[in-house]
């Protein structure tokens, strides 16, 4: 193995080896005028509003998957929790754990990747600090960050705010990201070009903020849609009722669920939003979603029930079934 194509120990002991790297990698694709690589800490400068605040970690394996990459994953999925919450995404820090033996020309498109992400995302990337693990401590390379966003005064969404009869939406297709990620890894056999829909969610949640009806949003990531509708029926204490014909899915998700045997309402999503939003607005906010060509396979899923924390969905037969809350990881390390 050589040593110039391949990441070691070496660029990780804060010499001269970690110097360029951060220099030749992470400085020439990241640079901005808010990251000094030689500080401590950076200074920042914060639009008005109500400062928001998201940390995440991201270990998707394999690093490189159609649709996207662990480093645009990251940006997404940062920027997407600070959409969700009301606010505008300005600034991420970023931590990378690298793997002993990562080759540098893959972690080199993969930041590449990132820093086109936060391009188009509008946010910067003003702090950061890299380690190496030792070969096998690791799946390559893991990457930790923080987001710093900006909620306008007087929005406010949250659990608290759901009542009984709010409609609950859902901006595209579900499960795409966990079966990409899966076809993948070419396991049991399989192959497939399904893109995952990893992207940022800004754009539809900026879309509804001004509805007076809104309530509540969530970007539906480890443990998919029912993992949220959990989330809302344990905070709650009402019954969240979907109905299995009005969620969006894809052809290939539905075929490679039903064939391994997998549910594709616990797939991870990283480019969805859920809403919940009062009845009478529901339809106008499902109107603005499909404008937008990233909410054009929008729809009503379902709405919140009477009194009960639990998750029904209406099968397409006309029975019901309970959608117990997620226990065993059926993909683990897909975001």
């Amino acid at each position: 193995m050589s040593d110039d194509r391949y990441i070691t120990l070496a660029h990780g002991n804060g010499g001269r080896f970690m110097r360029e790297l951060i220099a030749d990698i992470f400085t020439r694709h990241l640079a901005n005028p808010q990251l000094d690589t030689g500080a401590d800490a950076a200074a920042l400068s914060l639009p008005p509003g109500e400062v928001m605040i998201t940390t995440d970690g991201f270990t998707v394996q394999p690093l490189e998957f159609p649709g996207g990459d662990i480093g645009s994953l990251a940006v997404h999925g940062t920027v997407n929790d600070l959409a969700v919450a009301g606010a505008i995404p300005v600034y991420l820090t970023l931590n990378a754990l690298i793997e002993e033996g990562l080759e540098f020309a893959q972690l080199d498109r993969i930041v590449a990747s990132m820093a086109r992400a936060a391009r188009e995302c509008g946010v910067r990337v003003v702090a950061g600090d890299t380690k190496v693990l030792r070969r096998g401590e690791g799946g390559g390379l893991y990457l930790a960050t923080t987001g710093v966003g900006m909620r306008q005064p007087g929005l406010r969404l949250g659990l608290d705010r759901i009542g009984a009869g709010d409609a609950v939406l859902v901006s595209g297709p579900v499960g795409d990201h966990g079966t990409a990620v899966l076809l993948a890894r070419e396991e049991f056999g399989l192959k497939g070009n399904l893109a995952s829909d990893a992207a940022s969610v800004l754009p539809l949640a900026q879309a509804l903020w001004e509805l007076p009806g809104l309530r509540f949003m969530r970007d539906p990531t480890r443990g998919g849609l029912v993992t949220v509708m959990h989330d809302i029926a344990n905070a709650t204490g009402m019954t969240v009722r979907l109905r299995e014909a009005a969620v969006p899915l894809q052809p290939p998700v539905r075929g490679i669920c039903d064939m391994l045997g997998y549910d594709p309402l616990y797939l991870a999503c990283e480019g969805r939003a859920v809403a919940v939003i009062g009845a009478e607005d529901a339809p106008r906010a499902l109107d603005i979603w499909r404008a937008l060509p990233e909410g054009a396979a929008a729809a009503i899923i379902g709405h919140i029930g009477g009194a009960g924390s639990q998750v029904i969905l209406e099968t397409d037969i006309g029975g019901e079934r309970l959608l117990h809350e997620l226990e065993d990881d059926p993909l683990p390390r897909i975001c």
